[in-house]
């Protein structure tokens, strides 16, 4: 079949997600022509928008918006020993696909890390000793300062209407929110949600732990809002469908609600669905991209010219779409030359699960983003060192969804039939969680790159995954079982079930953690080390950007939209402001 060439376009963008949508409408408010190529197909309000219903058979146990292993499937394995095999079904991570990608099922937790989240390998350096943590482990520093990334975490939150308390606004602790996030400008731009009992009992038993908890902050807005964009989002009404749901009423914040009623509206901007881009065309000398290959929904092999090519797919896709397309050099665990797929980073979860006969949660009235979390136990913010460890978790109850087939039930309740009816019938409303989510460092033996042995459809390397737990995240995980341990005997519940890794566990690829996976093709100021600069441009190919998880160095413990958001309205700005004046690298090597 012959190749069908599109006309020339300013710029293309690969994944229309959160990182795709922002990046078009900043380009195109600039007055470049962009053109938008999403792999999946399209997701548009009036198909499960209010009054349509929510399923939760179809969403929650179906993935009915996510990526289908069949389409983006990868291959895992433990350590490079070993032959990986490819995932046959979602489990630890699901990715998304579509128009909004992930960012239209999230559950809308909007927090930024800390300033030591940012220079990790900078705390490292001053507050352990050598020889504390493993030989293996490879930190590095984000290449930029707070002050200088802090104003596009401020954009990006107004872009979503987060909600929540301001902890430290310019330097000043103020009481309610938390006391160990970097400075802010100006303060959260709405009021944080409502509280749910749950929030109520943690908050009091954490804060006579001595903890500092505050709420969670969200992107379920608790307010109307209008965003710069001129996009309004709905007030969230607690209708209690939200992780793995798109929002029924328009009130969390994703590209649907927050970005894409106005770019479409945009004349320079198109988009196609059900185009699944495969390779970045190079030219000749390799340093500069002139489009990308992609088949269309009839399956022609399409040629997209562009002067800018932009990849801002799910972390992933966008590691392997640069494998594929000879961006950077690969990364070899051996000799640790190359950059593209170092630095893969997951993160692990857990916690404690406490059943109240006498207590009523309302379980089926919140919000995504409806709980309490503390940062006590961040990097810096406790003694890491003398305990032997390096990372943190956020330590949270969160309500995130009300629907009756996820809801918690005492060990030894069927999983099916009427022992299951009964169960639920019981205990549906009289239990609360305090969960963990932790840091996940980078090791020299846990890199991305392309499967040798399993193919795609279309013929082409699946991406092989070398991951398993390191005895640095398993020693905090007990450290974590105590904390949790203790704040679960304050609440006094009538029963309860923990679940933590113990030492030695192996990575269960089975089991949902969270789709929080980094690293990959990781931002840095140096080109041996990193495969993007601070702008999220190539060191090798200077016309290529890659926003997106990918990005990050190692996994912190606050969730990913908020960086994501924020680095790539900073390398935008990039691009408008400098790039276009002068093509080229945007930082010397």
């Amino acid at each position: 079949m012959a190749q069908i060439t599109k006309k020339e376009v300013d710029v293309v963008v690969c994944g229309l997600g959160w990182a795709g949508s922002l990046m078009s409408i900043e380009l195109a408010m600039a007055g470049l022509d962009v053109r938008a190529l999403e792999r999946g197909g399209e997701r548009d309000y009036p198909d499960f928008a209010y009054p349509k219903p929510a399923d939760e058979y179809a969403y929650n146990v179906r993935n009915k918006v996510f990526a289908t292993p069949k389409e983006v499937a990868v291959t895992v394995r433990y350590n490079s020993s070993q032959t990986a095999l490819p995932t046959r079904k979602w489990g630890a991570f699901a990715p998304g696909t579509g128009v909004g990608g992930a960012g239209m099922h999230w559950t809308a937790v909007l927090i930024r890390p800390t300033p030591t989240d940012l220079k990790l390998k900078t705390y490292v350096d001053e507050a352990y000793k050598p020889g504390i943590l493993q030989e293996d482990m490879r930190v590095m520093d984000f290449p930029f300062t707070w002050e200088e990334i802090e104003p596009y975490y401020y954009k990006f939150e107004l872009i979503c209407g987060q909600s929540g308390n301001t902890g430290n606004l310019r330097g000043q602790i103020l009481p309610g929110g938390d006391p160990f996030e970097g400075p802010r400008s100006e303060p959260y731009p709405l009021p944080a949600l409502e509280d749910t009992l749950n929030n109520v009992m943690f908050k009091e038993a954490a804060t006579k732990l001595g903890y500092h908890p505050f709420p969670n902050p969200s992107a379920c807005v608790s307010r109307a809002w209008k965003n710069p964009y001129g996009n309004q989002i709905a007030p969230c009404n607690y209708c209690g469908y939200c992780s793995k749901y798109p929002c029924l009423n328009y009130s969390k914040a994703s590209p649907q609600t927050a970005v894409m009623d106005a770019l479409k509206r945009m004349p320079n901007f198109s988009y196609e669905v059900h185009a699944e881009v495969v390779k970045v065309v190079l030219h000749d000398d390799q340093k500069t991209a002139k489009g990308v290959i992609y088949y269309d929904v009839d399956g022609n092999e399409v040629f997209q010219p562009a002067k800018i090519v932009v990849l801002s797919s799910f972390q992933l896709y966008n590691v392997r779409l640069m494998l594929l397309s000879g961006i950077g050099k690969p990364y070899n665990p051996i000799t640790e030359e190359g950059v593209v797929g170092r630095n893969y980073a997951f993160l692990s979860n857990g916690g404690a699960t406490l059943f109240f006969k006498d207590k009523n949660f309302n379980s089926y009235a919140t919000a995504g983003a409806t709980g309490q979390m503390f940062n006590d136990i961040s990097p810096g913010n406790f003694d890491g060192p003398g305990l032997g460890f390096l990372g943190g978790a956020k330590i949270h109850s969160s309500q995130a969804t009300g629907t009756p087939m996820a809801a918690a039930l005492p060990k030894g309740t069927p999983s099916w039939g009427m022992g299951y009816k009964e169960g639920l019938e019981e205990w549906y409303n009289h239990s609360m969680k305090i969960s963990i989510t932790t840091t996940c460092q980078s090791y020299r033996d846990i890199y991305l790159d392309l499967d040798p042995n399993y193919t795609d459809h279309r013929g082409q390397p699946l991406l092989r995954m070398t991951f398993n737990w390191k005895e640095n995240e398993l020693k905090l995980q007990q450290h974590l079982k105590g904390i949790v341990g203790n704040i679960a005997k304050e609440l006094n519940p009538d029963s309860m079930s923990m679940s933590f890794l113990p030492m030695g566990a192996d990575f269960d690829l089975t089991k949902y953690v969270s789709t929080h996976n980094v690293g990959g093709a990781v931002m840095g100021d140096n080109p041996k080390t990193s495969a993007l600069n601070k702008y999220l441009q190539s060191w090798d190919v200077h016309n290529v950007f890659v926003p997106g998880g990918n990005a990050f160095p190692q996994n912190f413990q606050a969730n990913p939209t908020d960086t994501i958001g924020a680095i790539t309205l900073m390398a935008a700005q990039a691009i408008k402001e400098h790039y276009l004046k002068n093509p080229g690298p945007l930082v010397q090597a």
